[in-house]
């Protein structure tokens, strides 16, 4: 009989073989911490796609210069800029201007100020 057992296998050694895989729970996957500001150029209206995907994955603040296209298409400029207003907005994040040729796009973590060139002085280093 035990011949007949170890030939079709028997009862006990299907038992200890599970079919599942043990998950330790306890560990989470580690997320990704750092805040990356990242420049961009727009040249063209196509470029605003890149900047749209990295600004997907959140934790990125893009800060893109505008100059080449302004000076190029003002039409296409509009369009990028509206394009770009409409994705940070899903994600609830800012957008904001830096002079005439900065745009500054920001997770919905990163509070932008909008207080303008004030008088903030420097700490005087001669100290």
């Amino acid at each position: 009989m035990s011949f007949i057992k170890k030939l079709f296998g028997s009862e006990e050694t299907s038992t200890q073989s599970p079919d599942y895989i043990e998950v330790d729970v306890g560990r989470e996957t580690p997320r990704k911490s750092k805040v990356v500001l990242r420049p961009f150029v727009l040249k063209s209206f196509d470029d605003i796609n890149g900047v749209l995907e990295i600004l997907r994955e959140g934790y990125t603040i893009a800060v893109i210069d505008i100059k080449p296209l302004k000076t190029k298409d003002i039409v296409e400029l509009k369009r990028a800029i509206a394009k770009l207003k409409k994705t940070v907005d899903a994600l609830e994040g800012t957008v904001a201007g830096f002079g005439e040729n900065i745009i500054v796009a920001s997770p919905s973590f990163v509070e932008v100020f909008r207080g303008g060139a004030s008088a903030i002085k420097p700490a005087d280093m001669s100290a």
